[in-house]
């Protein structure tokens, strides 16, 4: 009976021993639903990568649906505060604090996931390293280009557009939308689908990877890309952040292994899933027959007109806080259009 005792508690200790190994636990805190693509394609491998190269010394845990509480726009406070290890977010959702960013959230700046992300590594290198400075930041990325997706009819024209309610996804947006003749209407992703439903909103700005994951499907009946299939107006900047004391407080080799999935190489792996998953949900809809038009790049030129107000007006703020704006704006365009953004 003692030799049982014993090796049962030699098992216990092992046990024990086995669920404490890890050195560094990294609490990642995000707004999104657990079957959202950022979380299955590129949290979770992250996830699974930083784990396997630190030898289990890293323990990542994963938090999603704002389960650790606060509101999507806190998210970026919580990792600086220190409140969670790492957090992802849209930096839209605390408007102007991130002026120099939002240059890819105008009208018409825009391409696949991978190509604005790809532009925005360059931007991120050459300008944004004051706005980032509070944390450490991993990925700045972008989904793909966003359409229009509408609880009735499509959006064919500007005269569409008229008098509707569409959920803008930034400020940049809300001016455009209002400029095109539409009522625009601020909101966090997790409340569209209650908009739409109660009719807060006609309609939002959304791509069609994130249509499943907010279970919008049988509340939107007509869709609308701008200037080619797939294509979109607008997008948002999206942010994986650390608490920089966090990541100081590590030993270099996990520093290391942070780096290795930071930057670069976690942006090729966003780039190509969130390309990979809006191909699919969209030909979801194909599939089932939903109403999907495309407003040809030939007539875009009014739109553009409308709505080239808004980048003369982030021009005109950047250059009075003491930047050249119109060569930042013409660098991201280059940047853009070097990535194979039209």
């Amino acid at each position: 009976m003692i030799k049982t005792l014993l090796a049962a508690t030699a098992a216990t200790l092992a046990l024990t021993a086995s669920a404490s190994a890890a050195d560094v636990t990294l609490r990642v805190h995000h707004f999104l639903s657990a079957d959202a693509p950022m979380h299955t394609e590129v949290l979770v491998p992250w996830e699974k990568a930083v784990e396997e190269q630190s030898g289990g010394r890293i323990d990542v845990q994963i938090f999603p649906s704002m389960q650790l509480g606060g509101k999507p726009p806190q998210l970026f406070d919580q990792a600086r505060d220190g409140i969670v290890d790492v957090s992802w977010t849209l930096l839209g959702y605390t408007p102007g604090r991130f002026p120099l960013a939002e240059v890819f959230e105008l009208p018409f700046m825009s391409g696949t996931a991978a190509q604005t992300t790809a532009a925005l590594q360059q931007f991120q290198a050459k300008y944004l390293g004051d706005e980032m400075r509070q944390v450490h930041p991993l990925l700045l990325h972008a989904p793909a280009g966003y359409k229009f997706h509408m609880t009735g009819e499509p959006i064919d024209s500007l005269d569409d557009l008229k008098g509707k309610k569409i959920r803008a996804p930034s400020r940049a947006m809300t001016e455009a939308l209002n400029a095109l003749g539409a009522t625009a209407v601020g909101m966090p992703v997790p409340e569209v689908a209650q908009a739409l439903t109660t009719g807060v909103i006609d309609g939002a700005q959304i791509p069609w990877e994130v249509v499943g994951s907010l279970r919008v499907e049988e509340i939107t009946k007509s869709h609308s890309e701008i200037g080619s299939e797939n294509g979109g107006m607008s997008t948002s900047v999206m942010a994986l952040v650390m608490n920089r004391a966090k990541y100081d407080s590590l030993p270099d080799d996990l520093k290391k292994v942070i780096d290795d999935n930071s930057g670069a190489k976690l942006a090729a792996l966003a780039g190509e899933a969130f390309d990979r998953v809006e191909a699919e949900e969209r030909q979801k809809y194909v599939t089932a027959g939903a109403a999907i038009n495309v407003i040809p790049e030939a007539e875009l030129q009014p739109w553009r007109d409308a709505t080239q107000p808004v980048l003369d007006a982030w021009v005109k703020q950047t250059t009075d806080a003491g930047q050249d704006g119109q060569a930042m704006l013409d660098d991201a365009k280059a940047m853009l259009a070097a990535a194979g953004a039209k």
